[in-house]
């Protein structure tokens, strides 16, 4: 990272020390001094509504249901409304206008992560840690310094963007392949197992941990996102058809990492973060619309207005829930507005990690997690697609992008149904000004 304050893998000196002060401060707001394992669990595509303990009425879940059960479930969890915003947020802890990508991150994409950011995967691994990935990065490939070993991760298995970058649904003659490391290992491959595979992999790389240095294992699913897959051992098990049998596969998964970290022994001793990259793809494109993929194949976003890559909260508002045993109380169920970005920040913190000198976007979670503050710390979130769309600020939301302001009391009417635009026009004012604000600092315009 081009940083004055420290270089990303310095040798014994002023950036141990620092590491030292940010792991006894972070006592102070209830981080845990031994340094947990951290475990991030990331479904593609997954909606609102998809999964038992958010309300769907058919599909089983009982292991995410039983993480939730066991920490705290979220409610009012936000991030970017489509895949490379919300994995930048979780990487880097910055909205994506703040990031200059130079191109694409898909098939054919020349973009990616510059060095100027510090990823997650770099600040756990300056701090000490074993890092892995296993699943889907889309944050860059074209370039190998692009690609998760060369952005803080010691290891990669999985797929450099999404599943559908190949004939039919992309026009691209670009493998869709398997990498490990720097190397494609396999090209063509079967996505029926994908999930199957991406579980051997994290369950194997617990088993392998050392007891001696913690880590973090992030999981990112290839699957809901389209075409599904899933394995033959579980196709046509679920009462709720095909997507069904995909969703309950990804639990299955859940189950068998949350097994390996208690038969390893070390469940209690572990950070275990799982959410959605983003809503489900309900108004998918006419290009997705064939070779098998079929409009019911896409999940739900529950009550919620909207879908992926809409502004509406049907498209950034997902399920998410913490899991820390003896830190983070279990049975907790909480409306506290957090984002994204809060993610990337708290993982530093826990972790005794070096913060970046540019601008977060994220806050601390951990006096909110540990009940030491009865309130998320976020108090306004951005949300950007092509410019700035969209600003919730405490309770209320502005939409700007249908060419009228759009006002929602996200307390009263979280299914963005009733415009308040016109009896609360100083409101609405006042948060337009602050989109303002915030697309002049971060170089883009407000959508309108």
């Amino acid at each position: 990272m081009n940083a004055p304050k420290f270089v990303k893998y310095p040798l014994l000196n002023l950036q141990t020390i620092l590491v030292a002060f940010v792991i006894g401060a972070g006592l102070a707001n209830g981080a845990d001094p031994s340094r947990p394992n951290i475990v991030i669990l990331f479904a593609d595509d997954m909606g609102y509504g998809d999964l038992a303990c958010y309300g769907h009425p058919s599909i089983k879940t009982p292991n995410i249901d039983q993480l939730a059960d066991e920490g705290i479930r979220l409610t009012s969890f936000v991030t970017g409304s489509w895949c490379v915003p919300s994995r930048t947020q979780l990487m880097t802890g910055r909205y994506m206008p703040r990031i200059a990508f130079n191109g694409s991150t898909g098939a054919n994409g020349v973009g990616g992560l510059p060095d100027s950011e510090w990823t997650m995967a770099e600040a756990l691994k300056d701090a000490g840690y074993k890092t892995h990935m296993v699943g889907k990065w889309h944050l860059g490939y074209k370039q190998k310094k692009f690609l998760p070993v060369n952005q803080g991760f010691d290891t990669w298995f999985g797929m450099p963007y999404s599943n559908d970058y190949m004939k039919p649904w992309v026009q691209t003659d670009e493998p869709l392949g398997l990498f490990r490391g720097e190397t494609m290992v396999e090209h063509p491959f079967d996505q029926d197992p994908i999930t199957t595979r991406y579980t051997k992999e994290a369950v194997q790389l617990i088993e392998r941990s050392r007891s001696d240095q913690p880590f973090l294992l992030y999981l990112a699913y290839a699957m809901p996102h389209l075409p599904l897959a899933v394995s033959d051992e579980r196709r046509g098990l679920s009462n709720a058809g095909f997507y069904g049998d995909v969703i309950e596969e990804v639990d299955w998964s859940i189950g068998q990492v949350l097994k390996a970290l208690e038969k390893k022994g070390i469940a209690d001793d572990t950070l275990v973060f799982f959410a959605s990259d983003n809503g489900p793809w309900i108004d998918m494109p006419p290009r997705m619309q064939q070779a098998g993929n079929e409009l019911w194949h896409a999940g739900s976003s529950g009550p919620l207005r909207g879908s992926k890559g809409q502004t509406y909260e049907g498209g950034p508002r997902v399920p998410a829930m913490l899991r820390w045993p003896g830190t983070i109380a279990s049975g907790q169920v909480s409306d506290g507005f957090v984002g994204m970005p809060d993610i990337y920040r708290t993982v530093l913190s826990v972790a005794g990690s070096t913060l970046p000198d540019h601008a977060l976007d994220g806050d601390d979670l951990i006096p909110f997690l540990t009940g030491k503050t009865k309130s998320a710390p976020r108090k306004e979130y951005f949300y950007f697609k092509r410019g700035l769309e969209a600003l919730r600020s405490g309770d209320w939301k502005l939409r700007t992008v249908t060419g009228e302001l759009e006002l929602f009391d996200m307390k009263t009417d979280p299914f963005e149904r009733i415009n308040r635009a016109s009896d609360k026009p100083e409101k609405a004012q006042a948060l337009l000004s602050r989109m303002h604000e915030m697309a002049k600092e971060v170089g883009v315009k407000v959508k309108e």
